[in-house]
């Protein structure tokens, strides 16, 4: 009876302690159009602002080093996006495009809160194919515009990013054009901004009026991507701390539910043995974040639906609990719940506090080489903080490198 009560007090003290982490919650690549499980709507956290970005990228042979760019820099644009104020749920999705010919014509990615499966999902994507002028943009703006499961909420930030070196093909007969399209993202309130990638005369003028005509902005970059990476002293040590805070997720729920939970659980640890340091502990900033935990957490999370008050752990069959829990008793359950949230809590202030000093490291570098406003983060994140500001959210000034 006492190893009882202290075990409910201890949970009940760490229900307060949790209840201080900060924000909410929310498939790998596989070929062809991905769509993810729908984001599960949980009523307690569904006042959030929304933002929903979909990157349209040309992954075509010329477009190597900008892919790479992409890989390495989409959690600091993630941690942008969620630094706005009030906090947003981040969604991101993917149009990867070639040409007719080519392996493929497009590949979509829904829009997902799960950035770790969009994440691997760039992963396996290599430049390829091209060669011959145009591309297979127009197709690739119409399955961003209508094949995308976007919001019908007015509130919601809607953008699509396209980016790529090379014009559309406006020959292709029955296809539908871009000045069409931007029309239906227009109605959509759907904002369209488009990067050029090296200095084509013929792609400005394509790109500068898709802009144009969805009140978005135009850039230009490099072929490489202008993208900024600073690595820093403190990215091994925050990597391995992501992932030990991994490692504190429990799942439960059906047997269907504990299968997606098992997916998001191995595509996280894929991430970790093969992405960088460098990326991990991007990964790990942006999940530590308040706009990241839907990212980090999924969907049936134990620790954390139980610490929040969302389920009464004694509410929950046995059989829909974690396999490492069914076999405890009621009173080790609880303690095994809080020993993890006691884990989790030291992990996500240990991150923050290094995430600090990582951010000073940085920004003395950016100092000393007279700012970034030409690389593409700073493009991408100037264009959402200006664009966002119409839906009520606030962001800083610099973007999170």
């Amino acid at each position: 009876m006492k190893a009882k009560l202290f075990a409910m007090i201890l949970l009940t003290a760490t229900v307060v302690t949790v209840a201080l982490y900060p924000g909410q919650r929310s498939g790998a690549y596989t070929g062809g159009n991905v769509k993810p499980p729908p984001t599960q709507v949980d009523p307690l956290v569904n006042d959030q602002p929304v933002i929903e970005v979909v990157f349209v990228l040309d992954t075509t042979g010329s477009m190597g080093n900008l892919i790479a760019a992409a890989k390495d820099k989409i959690w600091s644009i993630a941690s942008g996006m969620a630094s706005a104020k009030p906090t947003p749920e981040v969604r991101m999705g993917l149009v990867a495009y070639r040409d007719r010919g080519d392996d493929y014509v497009t590949r979509v990615v829904d829009l997902s809160t799960d950035l770790d499966a969009m994440y691997m999902t760039l992963m396996q994507f290599e430049a390829a194919g091209g060669g011959d002028g145009p591309e297979s943009v127009n197709r690739a703006l119409s399955d961003a515009v209508h094949e995308i499961t976007w919001s019908d909420d007015p509130s919601t930030y809607r953008t699509i990013f396209l980016v790529g070196d090379a014009p559309p093909h406006m020959d292709y007969v029955g296809e539908k054009q871009y000045p069409q399209l931007m029309a239906d993202a227009r109605q959509r309130d759907i904002v369209v901004n488009t990067i050029q990638c090296g200095k084509a005369g013929v792609t400005r003028v394509h790109w500068t009026h898709i802009a144009q005509l969805a009140d978005g902005r135009y850039f230009d970059v490099e072929q490489d991507g202008s993208a900024l990476a600073i690595a820093t002293p403190f990215d091994d040590q925050i990597a391995e701390l992501s992932r030990e805070l991994d490692e504190t997720r429990l799942y439960y729920g059906s047997r269907e539910e504990r299968e997606v939970a098992r997916q998001k659980v191995e595509t996280a640890s894929e991430l970790h043995r093969r992405a960088d340091n460098d990326s991990r502990a991007r990964r790990a900033v942006f999940n530590a974040s308040a706009g990241g935990r839907k990212n980090f957490l999924g969907d049936k999370e134990l620790v954390d639906d139980v610490a929040t008050g969302r389920v009464g752990l004694e509410e929950i069959p046995t059989e829909a609990l974690p396999e490492t829990l069914q076999a405890m008793a009621p009173e080790d359950r609880s303690a095994a719940i809080t020993e993890q949230a006691r884990k989790r809590s030291e992990l996500t202030q240990r991150i923050q506090e290094l995430a600090k000093s990582r951010e000073s490291f940085i920004q003395d570098k950016l100092d000393e080489v007279g700012g970034a406003e030409a690389s593409l983060d700073y493009k991408i994140y100037s264009a959402v903080r200006e664009q966002a500001e119409a839906k009520g959210l606030e962001m800083e000034e610099e973007p999170d490198y």
